[in-house]
Formats: C-alpha cells, sequence, structure tokens
C-alpha cells in the first residue's frame, strides 16, 4: 500500500507541477493578445496531457494511475477499485498536489495577486480569457461532463478487452482536449486535487470557490464511472 501511496503523490505532484507550471511560467512570456493567448492555452492543455500519460506508464502499474480524486471516485463507482483505499488515496494526492504548488510558489517568487485565475487557479463567473465569463451553473456543468467522460475514457481505455498498452495515450489525448475546451470556462479543474492546492496559495477568491472544482468533478466522475459499468462493460459469467 505504501508503494501505491508514495506512486500516488509522485503522479500528482507530476501533474500540478507540469501542467500547472506551463500555465504559470508561460503567462510570464505571452503577450496579451488573443493570438497569443490561444498559443498557451494549446500549450498549457498538452502539459496537462502529457503528465499524465509520462506518469500512467511510469507508476501507472503500481497504483493505477489515478493522480485525482475524482478518477479514484469514479472507478470505485465503476467496481475497478477498492472503497477501502479510497481515503489514502485522496490524501496522497491531494498531499503531492500541494507540494508541488508550494515548489512553484517558490521558483515563481509568489503566487499571483490574487486575482481570478491566478497561480493557474480555477474560476467561474469571472471573464479572465477572451472577455467572455462563464456563471456557476455553466462551470459546473462543464466540469460535470467533462469529468464523466474522462472517467470514461480511462474506463474504457483499461477494459480488458481493450488494447491496454495504448491506454495511456487515450488518457493523455483525452485530458489535453478537456483542457482545450474548459480552460476558458474554468481554467479546468477536472482534478480536486490540483483546484485545492492552487487554491491555498492563490488566496480567498480561489478558496471560495474551490468548493465547486470538488462537487461537480466527483459527481461527474462517479456518473461516468457508474454510466461505463452499467452500459458497456462485459458482466462477468464465471
Amino acid at each position: 500500500m505504501s508503494r501505491k501511496l508514495f506512486a500516488e503523490l509522485f503522479g500528482t505532484f507530476w501533474l500540478v507541477f507540469g501542467g500547472c507550471g506551463s500555465a504559470i511560467f508561460a503567462s510570464h512570456i505571452a503577450p496579451s493578445d488573443n493570438g497569443q493567448i490561444g498559443i498557451l492555452l494549446l500549450g498549457v492543455a498538452l502539459a496537462f496531457g502529457l503528465t499524465v500519460l509520462t506518469m500512467a506508464y511510469a507508476v501507472g502499474h503500481i497504483s493505477g494511475g489515478h493522480f485525482n480524486p475524482a478518477v479514484s471516485f469514479g472507478l470505485m463507482a465503476g467496481g475497478r477499485f477498492s472503497a477501502k483505499e479510497l481515503i489514502p488515496y485522496i490524501l496522497a494526492q491531494c498531499v503531492g498536489a500541494i507540494l508541488a504548488a508550494a515548489a512553484l510558489s517558490y521558483i515563481n517568487g509568489g503566487s499571483g495577486d490574487g486575482s481570478p485565475g491566478a497561480f493557474a487557479s480555477n474560476f467561474y463567473d469571472a471573464a479572465v480569457y477572451f472577455g467572455k465569463s462563464y456563471s456557476l451553473g455553466q462551470a459546473f456543468l462543464a466540469e460535470f461532463l467533462l469529468t464523466a467522460f474522462f472517467v470514461f475514457v480511462i474506463m474504457g481505455s483499461t477494459d480488458s478487452l481493450a488494447n491496454g498498452k495504448f491506454a495511456g495515450i487515450a488518457i493523455g489525448l483525452c485530458l489535453t482536449l478537456i483542457h482545450l475546451i474548459c480552460i476558458p470556462i474554468t481554467n479546468t479543474s477536472v482534478n480536486p486535487a490540483r483546484s485545492l492546492s492552487q487554491a491555498i496559495f492563490a488566496g480567498s477568491h480561489a478558496l471560495s470557490q474551490v468548493w465547486l472544482f470538488w462537487v461537480a468533478p466527483i459527481s461527474g466522475a462517479v456518473v461516468g464511472g457508474l454510466a461505463y459499468k452499467m452500459l458497456l462493460q462485459k458482466p462477468n459469467l464465471e
């Protein structure tokens, strides 16, 4: 169990350090016009996908490669993960994410000005990109649906009937696509540990909204896991 928890801590650290770090540091050099913002968003989306892809192959065989409390909930709902391991996994994921955020804050020389989206934090009801704001309800639905599909892809690509050698690629590309869709809406969470770690350092605005980035992803993940299990997973007749 200790090997599994360390793998989850290490993997989640890499996800937050690589994904959020790319957003934090690239924002210092990208001009503010919309074309350059689009290029920045593409790079950040790829960074998040690559962190999951690399860690899926590096430590996925040890812990299952969740790196995300919502994924752990979704896999439990889908019958792929034991409920007794849920809390230890979530704690390891949160510790890894917070350690990564602390490292980013130190390297960055601080965590921004506390405005919406600062320090790669998640947000709703704020026009951070392209001058458009999305409401609490719109943000909730986006995070819910995208996490449901993320878990659905994880369940399908790791199914015993699927080609498991390519599961990490499918999962990493799925997370990239999710970020391409959702960065302008919420800065993309689909991962409560990633949201919590950045909110702790970003300050009161992010902390006041972080509840949504726990409730929506976990709810969506449970629905995604149950949907795959009930509708597509081949019954075990043995």
